[in-house]
């Protein structure tokens, strides 16, 4: 059991370098039968995979508490045609991500910083149009501890870049395995600026490993993304593309940021360090759009999630599509 998250946490890492080939660059459409005995829509399709990957060593160069964590999204859907669609279920998510909490000093953490943790989630989402906004509304299973595989897979990667691996006591002290049922919900209203900026505002309310009410805005330029269907990461809040719509090539921006008050988190139990009430994320990102291929590099400043926390951190985020 331990070894098969392992292999599902590198599978994901492999799809998500190699499936820029496979990202839906236009709209698809649904067939219809030409009788008029049609019963419904035609069979769901993969409309686009979107994928993001998280850590510190490319945001501050160091590696510490929000250290590393992947996102990748499958999409199924009946067509796109770069907006959502108004029904339900009719468009679907499936996520995958893992996450690597770590101390300040993985090798002989400080006294009262935070326990090192690591979980993969499983999950389905659906995003649709409401009320003149966009609603993504899905739930996911986390699991956490141990059975990851994930302390493994950064020990083998720390000894081959000879960097600092977890210690012996480290681990044995990580956040233990459990399984940890979760929903979420965001709600965020496009608006047009003019041009090519968008402003969008958001809400989110999330349960499950971590609860919190949450809001913030993201503001955007450059309109290379208008068409696509984006997805926000948990971490960060950095959002990516999970369906790409029809653009010409350029340059986009992204600057955002939320704030959210706390509830609970599994990764800061009560025999850790007390838990902040409240935390505040600040985002920039710029993506290049060629041809076929892309590129976003995204940093996000993370105010302390922890009563001991020295100071914030930053992380940096990449997300490379390349077509051969």
């Amino acid at each position: 059991m331990r070894n098969l998250f392992a292999v599902l946490v590198a599978g994901g890492l492999t799809i998500g370098s190699m499936a820029g080939a496979q990202e839906s660059s236009g709209s698809f459409s649904t067939s219809y039968l030409p009788e008029t005995n049609y019963q419904g829509p035609a069979t769901r399709v993969k409309l686009g995979y979107g994928r993001l990957i998280n850590n510190d060593l490319i945001g501050e160069l160091r590696d510490r508490w929000q250290t590393m964590s992947f996102t990748s999204s499958r999409v199924m859907g009946y067509d796109w045609n770069g907006e959502l669609p108004d029904e339900i279920g009719s468009l679907i998510e499936y996520r995958l991500q893992g996450k690597i909490i770590a101390p300040g000093d993985v090798e002989n953490p400080v006294p009262n910083d935070r326990l090192y943790s690591t979980s993969v989630s499983l999950g389905a989402h659906t995003q649709f149009a409401f009320g003149g906004g966009e609603v993504s509304l899905g739930g996911d299973l986390v699991i956490t501890g141990p059975v990851t595989g994930l302390s493994d897979v950064q020990t083998f990667v720390h000894t081959l870049i000879d960097r600092d691996v977890p210690s012996t006591s480290t681990l044995a002290d990580m956040i233990p395995n459990g399984i940890h049922p979760g929903l979420v919900l965001e709600y965020g209203r496009p608006m047009a600026l003019g041009g090519t900026a968008e402003l969008r505002p958001f809400a989110e309310l999330r349960t499950g490993d971590e609860t919190l009410i949450r809001s913030g805005v993201d503001l955007y330029f450059g309109g290379i993304t208008q068409n696509d269907l984006l997805v926000r990461e948990q971490v960060t809040g950095q959002r990516y593309r999970a369906v790409r719509g029809d653009q010409l090539p350029g340059y986009g921006f992204v600057v955002g940021g939320d704030f959210a008050a706390m509830g609970s988190s599994i990764y800061l139990p009560d025999r850790g360090p007390d838990m902040t009430d409240q935390r505040t994320r600040l985002r920039a990102g710029v993506m290049w759009q060629g041809d076929a291929n892309s590129v976003f590099y995204g940093m996000t400043w993370l105010s302390k999630e922890f009563e001991t926390q020295e100071e914030a951190q930053f992380v940096g985020s990449l997300r490379l599509n390349f077509e051969f």
